[in-house]
């Protein structure tokens, strides 16, 4: 049985089966870059799935298991998790999403995870969202958002950054080597960063979701257009 990151899904075109790939959208940056804050913004605009590769590790590791001790010893050291641990719980979250677009935050953390999710799951990004962001201000942000996780402290944080130079930065640059890197200027404040992600997901061809009053009205215009198309259509009033 075909699944979305097997096989994805395939359609009929021109008489012959087609196979139509999952859209991925890998979203990098160093810790305290704002990744998870625009991911959120992301999905409500452009009905992405979001998948943080460190909240699946950290529900793994609350869960109590024996791979999930292991995460945690992992994660508090600033260390990597093996790239087929990361690599397993993604595929699993994609299949069960339902959702054939999906943004994978927090991943590849190294070459060997870029290696490993290309060739488990058969798929290539469609571009890299990269949020560059100087380190003071990733550690001021991480040191204010108090959000009780364990790596909420300025030496795990200043740990996870140098991993991040030394691993993730060369997956950042070989994206950017093939043109497949979008890259965003994160210090600035939260909506001008989503403008230029805007601008970003226009460029494949994604509509913005209308929404709040927009939505609102919207939806009533669609309303009020199928009101007056059934009642044309029964001859009940012409000359709309």
């Amino acid at each position: 049985m075909e699944t979305v990151v097997d096989a994805s899904t395939s359609e009929e075109a021109n008489g012959s089966a087609v196979e139509k790939k999952p859209t991925v959208v890998f979203v990098l940056g160093g810790p305290g870059s704002g990744k998870g804050t625009q991911c959120a913004y992301i999905v409500e605009h452009f009905g992405f799935s979001h998948f943080s590769a460190g909240d699946l590790l950290r529900a793994e590791m609350n869960s109590g298991s024996e791979n999930g001790l292991m995460i945690r010893s992992m994660i508090n050291e600033g260390k990597i998790v093996p790239s087929d641990v990361t690599v397993n719980l993604l595929q699993q979250a994609m299949e069960e999403s339902g959702n054939d677009k999906f943004l994978i935050d927090g991943f590849p953390r190294n070459e060997e995870n870029r290696a490993a999710f290309e060739a488990v799951t058969g798929i290539e990004p469609a571009f890299v969202l990269f949020f560059n962001c100087p380190k003071e201000e990733m550690e001021r942000r991480i040191l204010n958002r108090n959000q009780g996780r364990e790596d909420d402290n300025i030496e795990t944080a200043r740990k996870r950054f140098k991993v991040f130079l030394e691993s993730s930065l060369p997956v950042v640059e070989y994206y950017e080597s093939i043109g497949k890197l979008q890259k965003i200027d994160a210090a600035r404040p939260i909506e001008e960063v989503f403008e230029s992600v805007k601008t970003v997901f226009a460029s494949i061809n994604e509509k913005v979701k209308p929404h709040g009053r927009a939505q609102k009205k919207f939806t009533l215009l669609k309303l009020q257009l199928k009101w007056k198309m059934n009642l044309l259509r029964n001859g009940v009033c012409k000359g709309y």
